[in-house]
């Protein structure tokens, strides 16, 4: 007897039968009971333990996580995976470069997997309703929503802070402390990730506190790497350009940036105020330590697997969840 026939038999799906073998309290107690009346008529003995029971390929969920290196995923797909296997239900990760496509990723993961569900980590900001057509299981964006795509609302789910508000606050932190010759490290100024939507709260901050957008203050890297970021940044300091202030869109870019900053002379933040946005482990044991606007990482991955798992078990319609971020004072602001 498998956890299949358990199911079938005591007219429950698989995953509830998952939960109650695994003493989980998000289950009814008429399902609960005709769940032990099978096992009990049975005599089941789960082999191993029962989380290895709910094993099977029609209680996977998938996890697709663009970007190989980024430490930012490290908490959330830790609280990810943790609350899938509360849940009953079983990760089943793909990570790709980010050059590659994680919607073909996810479809080919769903046949292959038989797959109930999808989170997308670190995906595009452009998805279309044909776009997504491959894709016949519901799906929650973990980390970023579809801000430049034309899929409707009702058709997934999203977890994210306001990128766009977390660029404009952090401006205006630099604002506050005078401020106004404020370097922007990114990615791309139009590369349709969230490169571009921090960009967008920049230009929103400086445009609000009577700061003209200066295209000499603008560093793009093409990249999200910490390596390339000292690089831009190194480089960029050889045309000896007026500035007090960098704002990195990301912690990675901030420390790259530091290390580069601090070979060239510049004490931070006495001669640069740096910050960034991510709140990241690493960055908090910089010398100076990074100040940067925290994300909830683990609330992300809760709120994701949450969101999917509901709708999964058919409580929940699509929603969207935008999460707040914290400043870290850190050492790189006054």
């Amino acid at each position: 007897m498998t956890i299949k026939d358990i199911a079938r038999l005591s007219g429950v799906s698989v995953s509830t039968v998952s939960r109650v073998l695994n003493d989980h309290p998000d289950v009814s107690e008429e399902a609960k009971e005709k769940v032990l009346a099978v096992v009990q008529e049975y005599n089941y003995i789960p082999n191993t333990s029962a989380r290895e029971l709910g094993k099977t390929s029609s209680d996977n969920i998938g996890v697709v996580v663009r970007g190989l290196s980024n430490p930012f995923y490290t908490k959330i797909i830790t609280e990810i995976g943790s609350g899938i296997e509360k849940a009953g239900y079983t990760m089943v990760m793909q990570q790709i470069a980010a050059g590659e496509d994680e919607i073909m990723t996810a479809a080919k993961m769903e046949r292959d997997k038989k797959l109930q569900g999808l989170i997308f980590l670190g995906g595009n900001l452009d998805y279309t309703k044909e776009r997504m057509t491959s894709i016949n299981v519901p799906y929650v964006c973990c980390t970023f929503n579809n801000q430049y795509g034309t899929l409707d609302k009702s058709d997934y789910s999203s977890v994210c802070i306001d990128d766009n508000q977390a660029a404009y606050d952090a401006v205006e932190y630099l604002v506050n402390e005078g401020h106004r010759k404020i370097v922007v490290l990114l990615s791309g100024v139009e590369d349709g990730s969230v490169s571009q939507v921090r960009f967008a709260g920049y230009k929103r901050a400086l445009k609000d506190f009577g700061i003209q957008l200066d295209e000499n203050l603008i560093i793009e890297i093409n990249s999200f790497n910490i390596a390339d970021a000292y690089s831009g940044m190194k480089d960029w300091l050889k045309k000896n350009r007026e500035f007090t202030a960098v704002f990195a869109i990301s912690d990675n870019m901030a420390m790259g940036a530091m290390k580069a900053l601090r070979e060239a002379g510049k004490k931070m933040p006495d001669d640069v105020a740096v910050i960034a946005i991510d709140g990241i482990e690493a960055s908090e044991y910089m010398n100076p330590v990074l100040s940067t606007l925290c994300q909830p990482m683990e609330k992300m991955g809760s709120e994701a697997v949450k969101l999917l798992v509901d709708i999964i078990n058919g409580k929940s319609t699509y929603r969207h969840v935008i999460l707040p971020t914290t400043l870290r004072e850190g050492e790189t602001l006054k």
